[in-house]
This record gives structure tokens, sequence and C-alpha cells, in this order.
């Protein structure tokens, strides 16, 4: 075996050992990225606005995006505890029918579907979910302290990629194997992928779960905080899409004798919350387009959850549209070396 193939070996072994260590905070340093472009116009505001003080602009944009992110963080530990809670009761239920009329009613110790108006409902609503909520907290956190370092790898990565992002991406570019026109392209997929997940993907299901979240409360539908939220999930599901949550609801409505109410709710099932993703994709589309179909969109999150876990639900898509975009160059390079041999 010859010199350059003896380092070729160990070039590959090192790169298989270097995945092996970083895998378990890739999903942090990944989701750090895609943060950090999306915030960059942000840090150039600021920067401009701090007369080029770019250090200081960037820990003004990350105090900015924790501000965002930690009341989201606790509206999600509220809606996944109420989300374990309801499954549980479900789950107890003697038969389909009486699942469908506990859905669509208050359950014994469930919180009424209305907004707090009083200290004391504020207290009982904390009561209620606090405990669950500090127990999911403390599994997240006791699942492992890489639970914590995975969160400090993302916040000092997105930081570090706000600050010397373009040093960062000239270093890898000079480690790169590929062609530089190749290695842009996989960049320009990676950030694709970034900007379609976060932007199109998950703003349009957000605002599909904020106006089911205000429909259910309108209708005095139980757990509307943590129905509404499901609701914007279950709509990235082909063919049924947010129906999987709303027409249950609707045939306990029905179940239960308020046929006024499951009529209404079918209807605005139908003509709103299904419905808004067909007026929003648009829009969202010019911030965040995923070049993929929605079937496969959909297999790669729920076959990522499947295979990685939560975070899954990222790694997936991003395999899958960088696989898309190596098989396009695979085209296209074949392409080129045929035109090349028919000259």
């Amino acid at each position: 075996m010859n010199e350059g193939a003896t380092l070729r070996w160990i070039t590959a072994g090192l790169a298989a050992a270097a995945l092996y260590v970083c895998w378990p905070l890739a999903p942090a340093l990944v989701l750090a990225a895609w943060t950090a472009a999306i915030a960059r116009p942000l840090l150039v505001r600021f920067e401009r606005g701090l007369n080029g003080r770019r250090r200081a602009a960037a820990a003004l944009a990350m105090l900015l995006f924790l501000l965002v992110s930690l009341p989201l963080g606790l509206i999600v530990v509220g809606v996944v505890s109420g989300a374990q809670e309801l499954w549980l009761v479900v789950a107890q239920s003697p038969s389909v029918k009486s699942a469908l009329e506990t859905i669509a009613t208050e359950s014994a110790g469930a919180p009424s579907g209305q907004l707090p108006t009083s200290l004391s409902a504020v207290v009982s609503l904390v009561q209620n979910y606090g405990t669950q909520g500090m127990s999911l907290l403390s599994t997240v956190a006791g699942a492992a302290t890489s639970g914590l370092v995975g969160l400090l790898i993302y916040f000092g990565g997105v930081f570090v990629f706000l600050l010397d992002g373009a040093e960062l991406w000239r270093w890898i570019e000079r480690q790169a194997l590929l062609a530089p026109q190749h290695l842009a392209r996989f960049a320009a997929a990676f950030q694709e992928t970034g900007r379609g997940l976060l932007i199109g993907v998950g703003l349009t299901s957000a605002t599909q779960g904020l106006v089911a979240t205000i429909i259910y409360l309108s209708l005095d539908v139980p757990r509307w905080w943590v129905l509404g939220p499901i609701t914007g999930v279950a709509s990235m599901i082909p063919m049924v899409g947010s129906a999987l949550v709303w027409a249950p609801i609707a045939v306990g409505f029905f179940l239960l004798g308020h046929s006024v109410k499951a009529g209404i709710l079918v209807v605005l099932g139908l003509a709103v919350i299904g419905s808004v993703d067909n007026v929003l994709n648009p829009i969202y589309a010019r911030w965040g387009a995923l070049k993929l179909p929605m079937l496969l969109l959909f297999v790669s999150i729920f076959g990522g959850l499947v295979a990685f876990g939560p975070w899954g639900a990222i790694l997936g898509p991003l395999i899958v549209r960088l696989f898309t975009e190596a098989l396009e160059l695979r085209r296209e390079g074949a392409g080129e070396a045929g035109g090349s041999a028919t000259e």
C-alpha cells in the first residue's frame, strides 16, 4: 500500500472518529447555524446602529433572541405536559365514544377552558400544570448533562456564527475535499433547509395552531391551549392535516348533544383552519421555501423522529435535502460528461 492510500485510510478513519465524537452535539450546532443565518440581518442593523461594534451587536442580538425564546420554551413545556395528561385521560377511556366525549368536555381535575380572570384562577392553573412542567423539565435536564451542554453549545454556536461566521466558512472551504462550487451548493441546500423548516414549515404550522387555539377557546373546547398547538403540528400530515384534531373534537361535541358547536367547528375547520396554509405558504415561502415534496418532507421529519429521537425532526429533512442535492450534482456531472464525450 503506497503512502497516498495510507493517508486516505487514516483520513477516513479520523473523519469517522470525529463524526462519532461530535454527533451528540451536531443537532445543536445545526440549529445554531440556522439561527445565526436567520438573525444575521438583525446583526447588521445593530452593528450599524452601534457604529461597527460587531461583538456588542452580536451580544445584543443574542439577548433579544433569549427574550423571545424563553417564553416560547415555557409555552412548549406547558403544551407538552398538558398533552401528556390528555393522552393518559384518553387512553384510560373505556371506549372510542367515551374518548371522543372526553376530548370535548371537562374531565375530573382538568382546568377550565376559560382564560384565568383572577389570581385564584391563575394559582389553580399553575398548581395543575406547574408540577407536571417541573417534572418534565427535570426529566429533560436529567436525561443528560448533555442536555445542558447542548443548550450551551447552541447559544455559544449562535454567538460564534454571528460574530465569526465568514472566517469559519473560509476555514471550511480550505479543509473541504469538495470543489468550491459543489461546497457552495451543499451550503445553499443546508441554509435552505433551515429557513424552510424554521420559517416555511414552522411559521405556517404555528400560525395554523394559533388560529385553531382561538377557535377552540371561543367554542369553550377544554384544553384549548394543548389542542391548538397539536392542530398546528398535525397540519403537516398529508391528506388529513389539521382535521386529525378538530374532527374528533367536533364528533365529541355532537355525541354530547352540542350540535351547533359541532357544526360551527366543522365549518371553521374546513374554511379557516384547513385553509390557512394555502394563504400563508406563498407568503412564508418568500423567506424560506424547502425544495422537498410534502410527502418526502413528512416522511423525513417523522422518520427522523423514529431514527434519532426529538432531534430527528431537523436532522431527517436535512439529510434528505443534502442527499437530493448530491443526486442533482451527480446528474449535472453526468450530463456534462456526456456532452463532452459527444463533442
